[in-house]
């Protein structure tokens, strides 16, 4: 039986799915479902409700009078007898104090909180499209690694035969098979037991790494055979082109306009320091009758009151300074985080771009070629013409260009989620759940 007959014949990689169906033919995971399980599962997104509610409630009683203060007391007792009827100024009083904060400081600390709750809608969007992010890598890394053993699986039975039939034409001295023949095919098919080994190995990792974001218990599970078409699809060149408008939506540059508008508030609080802070009291004082039985009248007080704020130069002139130095800072790191996001993007376009480029000579030329030099290495070597450790390179040689190619579509996928992160627009959020401060 000549070599080339084993390698021709298509029915052999039936007999190996066949052994081995039991172990692919189950679920599988598609990617949207992950994504979905993934946000679902995500405790963070919870926690950032949690703190627009908590930061909301704080907004309404920020805008609420201090709580007033009531005083109860005796005035003028007399120290030698403490009789209240001895002097006419004895009294009993009970006092009213209500506190009313600097100028609209009250409603500028609501602003304030509303806008630090109006964060949140942002960060979570951030979050979910992070959260897509992460588990379409997790989901192409489980999906790189099984489609790898499953093209090795497929293809080990062609070098196990290839290893059977230089060992029997080796026995048999008919075909010039020679020893190092023998060990090479061997040599080979140990080095591709290895290479499952340590896929199996990534695989594993892998499943766990996207079980613990999915809540998945199913140690054993697989994911679908085919990228989704979304993840395959063309990206725009021009994008590159573009101005900042392009990632000026994103969720992320979102949040920090609200987070300038924090602090733009908090300048404008530093200014109300500059006004007074006044309170309103109101007193009555009861009078016990005289000790000839002659009544008293009693007595009732009202004012105002307000402190002066003159001495400002190492207090509210530092908090003003300090507030105007954060709020410049929050706006150097909105450009900061514009620059990112707009280089992180360049640079996975400009790698997509490259793998494509790869992926179609990879599919178009190599892969071809190497077909075709695989194949005249074998037919070379069945015909006593050619060298057996060359017939056996080749077929390495496309099996690892192959699985090369499997790479690349993992990697590219994963730029194309990447970039679609970094090209999040939030400019979809309800009005509902924001608020915005007016000056």
């Amino acid at each position: 039986m000549s070599i080339r007959t084993f390698f021709t014949k298509q029915t052999i990689l039936g007999v190996l799915l066949f052994s081995s169906i039991s172990a692919w033919a189950q679920p599988r995971l598609e990617l949207m479902s992950v994504i979905e399980a993934a946000t679902e599962n995500d405790p963070w997104l919870g926690q950032s409700s949690y703190k627009q509610n908590a930061l909301m409630e704080e907004a309404v009683a920020e805008g609420a009078l201090p709580d007033p203060r009531v005083t109860i007391g005796a005035a003028n007792l007399p120290l030698d007898t403490f009789d209240t009827r001895q002097e006419p100024m004895t009294q009993g009083t009970i006092g009213f104090t209500q506190r009313i904060p600097r100028g609209d400081s009250r409603r500028l600390a609501s602003a304030k909180k509303e806008e630090m709750a109006g964060v949140q809608p942002y960060l979570r969007q951030n979050r979910r499209a992070q959260v897509t992010e992460t588990a379409t890598h997790l989901w192409l890394d489980l999906w790189k690694s099984q489609e790898s053993i499953r093209l090795i699986e497929e293809n080990r039975g062609l070098f196990e035969q290839l290893a059977d039939v230089a060992e029997a034409g080796y026995t048999s001295a008919t075909m010039g098979s020679r020893q190092q023949d023998v060990i090479r095919a061997s040599l080979e098919l140990t080095r591709l037991e290895d290479r499952l080994t340590d896929l199996h190995t990534q695989l594993a990792s892998s499943r766990e790494a996207l079980g613990e974001w999915i809540g998945s218990s199913q140690a054993q599970f697989l994911v679908t055979e085919n990228i989704p078409p979304r993840l395959l699809e063309d990206v725009s060149s021009g994008w590159s082109e573009t101005t900042v408008e392009s990632v000026i939506r994103h969720p992320s540059i979102r949040a920090t306009d609200q987070l300038i508008d924090v602090q733009a508030i908090d300048v404008d609080l530093a200014r109300e320091a500059y006004k007074p802070e006044w309170s309103v009291f109101a007193q009555y004082g009861y009078r016990d009758k005289a000790p000839n039985g002659q009544d008293r009248a009693d007595l009732f007080s009202i004012g105002i009151g307000f402190d002066l704020p003159i001495f400002t130069g190492n207090r509210q002139d530092r908090r003003l300074s300090a507030s105007s130095a954060r709020l410049e800072a929050e706006r150097t790191d909105r450009v900061l985080r514009i620059r990112s996001l707009q280089a992180k993007a360049r640079a996975a376009l400009a790698r997509i771009e490259r793998l494509d480029d790869r992926i179609d000579l990879y599919q178009q030329t190599l892969l071809p070629q190497m077909e075709e030099q695989a194949s005249a290495a074998l037919t070379a070597y069945n015909n006593d013409d050619g060298d057996f450790a060359e017939a056996v390179r080749a077929r390495i040689s496309e099996l690892n260009a192959q699985v090369e190619l499997i790479q690349m579509m993992a990697e590219r996928a994963k730029t194309l989620a990447s970039f679609r992160y970094l090209t999040t627009d939030a400019s979809n959020i309800s009005s509902s759940s924001m608020t915005h401060y007016q000056d």
